[in-house]
């Protein structure tokens, strides 16, 4: 048994197995304004619920199209506080950040609960060692109803990291690894556990990156287990956990083992169209770059925008390049203010953008034209995911992405650093 089916047999108070379904209480449920609006009609609609029995444990996030960039989004912004209000549902309007990032930082999720988002990124919150499922809105909605869903337990593989990540190398180049040698459906219908002696020195900021790209390789969920780095962490705001579950992955039994040296890993980019068409970042250096995205819920937290701050120090972003700096919570910009890397950001020629989803989903601020290139922080890089659908979009670490726009071409940041 890994960790999930441990935790999932605590909650239910039987042993499962992979393969089971199961009925579980969801100890919380959330949603965003891309998700929320059909979860809304489903709950008044079709349904017909006059009373919700997770209200209590539901929240909105208003993250994808924030601020509004056009009068339907404004109207779906408006339903979501109408229906918020009316139900107590706490919603985090515009402005408060990413929602994968907000629950983590608020405490929403702690280790040992069980989670369900209407995204398909909500694997990112497994690295605080809890179960975490990303459901389409009618499941979303059923859960906020009721509060309970069934869940297939998925047959989890364990990744096993091992070695120091050499210098240049953060845990985007890590996982970029990773998907460039499972492809995009190496994981399909599995669970990913990450294990190994690497996690000493990946900081909880580097390991929800991990989490959060599992979901490209068709992974259902991803799970780290509950550690003294995450204790530490979790400590330091405040929180405790929700269950403690007695672990102990090398007594346990997987589908697969996978073991990866990172020690031996380079940075890396993945090139357009697909997150598993996986380069050294020296393959491709010759590519002319017209924007530049750091942020998103894969690489828009504190640790990030250290790393862009620390390469972009008195130098200036490339006269052909758009850089774009979107803290991924107001938290997150906050810290960075506190700590003068908006400055520094500024300084250089960045755009510092309020905390949104907007670039990385091609919503608003900062689309590509026709033959345009990007290098992005985020987790996607199909046609049109930035913009129009022939331009071209090139994924990699906070680094890669803060020294490409220093030279306005894809860049080692070895050189930087």
């Amino acid at each position: 048994m890994g960790l999930i089916d441990t935790l999932l047999s605590r909650v239910i108070g039987k042993e499962v197995s992979p393969g089971d379904i199961v009925i579980i209480d969801v100890d919380t449920v959330y949603a965003h304004d891309g998700t929320a609006p059909l979860v809304i009609e489903v709950l008044e609609k079709e349904l017909g619920v006059k009373k919700l029995y997770a209200a209590d444990k539901t929240y909105f996030f208003i993250d994808h199209s924030a601020p509004a960039p056009h009068v339907s989004a404004a109207h779906v912004h408006r339903e979501m506080r109408r229906f918020a209000s009316k139900y107590a549902i706490r919603l985090f309007d515009v402005g408060y950040g990413i929602c994968h990032q907000v629950v983590v930082e608020e405490g929403i999720v702690r280790p040992g609960m069980v989670v369900m988002g209407a995204d398909s990124h909500t694997p990112t919150i497994g690295a605080l060692a809890l179960y975490s499922l990303g459901v389409g809105s009618t499941d979303a909605a059923i859960a906020i109803a009721y509060g309970k869903q069934w869940v297939r337990v998925p047959p989890t593989v364990n990744i096993v990291i091992s070695g120091i990540p050499p210098r240049g190398v953060t845990s985007k180049d890590i996982i970029l690894n990773i998907i460039g040698e499972l492809g995009t459906d190496g994981m399909l219908g599995k669970a990913v556990e990450f294990n190994g002696d690497t996690l000493k020195h990946l900081s909880v900021d580097s390991r929800l990156t991990l989490t959060n790209m599992c979901t490209e390789m068709g992974a259902e969920s991803a799970v780290i287990p509950l550690d003294e780095i995450t204790l530490k962490w979790l400590e330091g705001k405040g929180v405790t956990p929700y269950r403690y579950v007695d672990y102990d992955y090398k007594k346990s039994e997987f589908v697969e083992e996978i073991v990866f040296e990172v020690d031996k890993m380079g940075p890396v980019v993945a090139a357009p169209p697909d997150v598993d068409n996986v380069v050294g970042v020296e393959e491709v250096e010759k590519v002319e770059v017209d924007q530049v995205f750091i942020g998103s819920c894969t690489n828009g937290r504190l640790e990030d925008i250290e790393l862009a701050a620390k390469i972009l120090r008195n130098r200036k972003v490339h006269p052909r390049v758009r850089c774009i700096v979107a803290p991924a919570s107001r938290r997150v910009y906050v810290e960075a203010l506190r700590k003068g890397y908006v400055d520094i950001l500024l300084e250089a020629g960045c755009i510092v953008a309020p905390p949104t989803c907007g670039p990385c989903v091609g919503a608003h601020m900062g689309l590509l034209a026709e033959g345009e290139v990007a290098v992005s922080t985020s987790n996607r890089n199909f046609p049109g995911r930035m913009g129009h659908k022939n331009s071209k979009v090139y994924l990699s670490s906070p680094a890669v992405a803060a020294a490409s726009a220093v030279e306005g071409r894809i860049a080692d940041p070895r050189r930087y650093l």
